[in-house]
Order: structure tokens, then sequence, then C-alpha cells
């Protein structure tokens, strides 16, 4: 699929528009566990808001039909309990794999939205943590910092970045009191609670091997695939938009070549992550530019982001008899 063609696809179906990598929404854990609370409540968000921004992803198509798969359980559950039929409990804690910058942090946002909206989460916030938020510094500690978190997280989803580095230390390492505590915690209080563990695939799936308890309880395991290259321009010229400037042709062109080739030489290649650092120094680069200009600058030079502003990491990275120089 090229970029012509998704564009086509995209004006047509108003569903597939744009990816959205926004974390204002997210409850995001400083060292000091204070809280940054969102200025912005689920509650005035209608399912269908929630779809539709789900619909917007560029993308992820798979995760999209799990989630409408979950909704569609919960609905039909409750259909079933309006007809005196049985339901069986539900588990929803999940695992997310998949490198940087394919979105697992705005789904689970989405996720625990509609989750509150559907009236199975009370309070449907997000608090992302990671291995220091969790793991103490003397025994005992870490099992307190771990249940403190559970319990800000209680309504919503605790979503543990990372997850894997938990088993790092070995077994006199904390990490593993914080594993032990959160498996407790999963049996105890998975009424109003849902835990996400997310990571790479490799390393999660290494994860899931040291505790024998692990895997099932962890009934939902979302794989996030890395964007195609035609994705991440879209991705790109989308977030560009956002902020009032365009590529020219030369630009989209120059960008899915550097795109490309980071896509091959990186091992875990940050994908939106990096396309929105690459945009961001455009923006710099194109700002240094028009400074040097005499004459009056245009409202059209404002906004274009020309070929030579765009350059990667790799410093003009070029592809030469198969290998990459630099």
């Amino acid at each position: 699929m090229t970029v012509d063609e998704s564009v086509r696809r995209i004006t047509v179906n108003e569903s597939r528009i744009n990816i959205v990598f926004n974390s204002d929404e997210v409850y995001k854990l400083s060292p000091d566990l204070n809280l940054q609370v969102s200025s912005e409540s689920n509650q005035y968000e209608s399912t269908a808001d929630i779809f539709r921004e789900m619909g917007e992803m560029i993308g992820l198509e798979k995760v999209k039909d799990l989630i409408y798969e979950i909704h569609a359980l919960i609905e039909v559950n409750k259909l079933r309990y309006e007809e005196g039929l049985k339901n069986s409990k539900q588990v929803y804690h999940m695992i997310f794999k998949g490198n940087p910058g394919t979105g697992k942090t705005t789904v689970a946002r989405i996720i625990s939205k509609m989750l509150n909206n559907m009236g199975v989460l009370s309070k449907g916030h997000l608090i992302e943590v990671e291995r220091a938020d969790l793991v103490g510094e003397y025994i005992g500690h870490t099992a307190l910092k771990t249940r403190d978190l559970v319990k800000k997280a209680m309504g919503g989803i605790l979503f543990i970045d990372e997850a894997y580095s938990l088993a790092r230390g070995g077994e006199k390492d904390f990490g593993k009191e914080a594993i032990d505590t959160l498996v407790k915690v999963m049996e105890d209080k998975s009424e109003d609670l849902i835990i996400i563990l997310a990571g790479y695939p490799n390393e999660m799936g290494d994860f899931l091997q040291i505790n024998t308890g692990l895997p099932s309880r962890f009934p939902i395991q979302i794989n996030f695939d890395d964007y195609s290259t035609d994705e991440l321009i879209l991705i790109a010229l989308k977030m560009a938009s956002e902020k009032d400037y365009t590529f020219t042709s030369d630009a989209i062109e120059k960008l899915k070549q550097i795109v490309q080739i980071e896509k091959e030489t990186r091992i875990h290649f940050s994908n939106a992550r990096y396309v929105r650092n690459v945009l961001e120094k455009a923006i710099r680069h194109q700002a240094v530019r028009l400074m040097k200009r005499k004459e009056k600058v245009s409202r059209q030079s404002l906004m274009e982001i020309a070929a030579r502003d765009i350059s990667s990491n790799l410093t003009e990275a070029k592809k030469v008899e198969g290998t990459y120089t630099v």
C-alpha cells in the first residue's frame, strides 16, 4: 500500500484518519509519586467518541479488532443478564508486546475510558509506572510501594512499562517482591482494577516464564507490530498538520528514505516516537533557515518543511552497497 493509496482510503473512510500520541490524559508518576491529574474527564466522552478516537489511529487493525471484541462481549453479557442467563467472570488484565512508539500507552488510555464508560471500571483513569516506582530499597519496602500504587490505580488501569525489568535482578532482587505482590493483588482486587504489563516482545516472553502463575493471570495478550514506512509517513503528515506545517514532496520522499533506513538498522526502532523527533528537529532547522532570509517570510514559507530541513540521527545516513554509512 503506497502513501497515496492510504490517503485515498482515509479520505473515503473517516474512521481511518490519524493517530493520537497525546499522553496528556495519562496520570504519569514522577519519582516522588505525585500524580499529574488530567484536565479532561472520561465521563464526558460517549462510547461513539471513544471508538472514533480508536478508529482514527493509523494501523493497529488487530489491536482494534480485539478491543471491539472486548466491547462486544461486555454488551452481550449485559443482554444475557437481562434475560436471566449465566455470565462467566471475565478477567481483563493484559500484556502489551511491542517496540517503542507503537501506541501501547495510547491504546491503554482508550481501553480505560471505554471500560469506564461501560461500567466495568468506576473511574477509568490510567496510572503509568515503571520499575523505579514499584521497587523499594529494603525488605518490605517494595510491597508497600506496590500496594500504594495499586490503591491509587483502583477504579482504573495500572500500566507498568518495561515490566520485564522487574525480573532482571535475580532471586535476591526486590523486583521479584513486586511481582509477587502484583500477583496477589490481581486475585484480591480484580473487580475494579486492570493491570497492563508492557514491553519489548522477546523480553516480555521471557518475563512471563519467571512466575508460573503469570501467563494465566493475563488472558489478553496483544502484539503491537512496528508501523510500515507508509504508515509512519502518514503519522508524520498528521503530526505536522496539527502544528500547521506541511511537507514538500521532496521532503516526504527524503523522510521516507530516512525512516526506511532506520527501520532496517535499529533493533528496537521507536516508530512514531522516532518520526516525532525527526519532525521536531526539522522544525528547528526550518526556523534557522528562515531567519537567514533577508526578504519578508511568507505564510507558505512559515508552514513548509523542505527536504533540506530533514535529517536523521544517523546524520544523513546513506545506503551504500548493502551497508549503511554515516
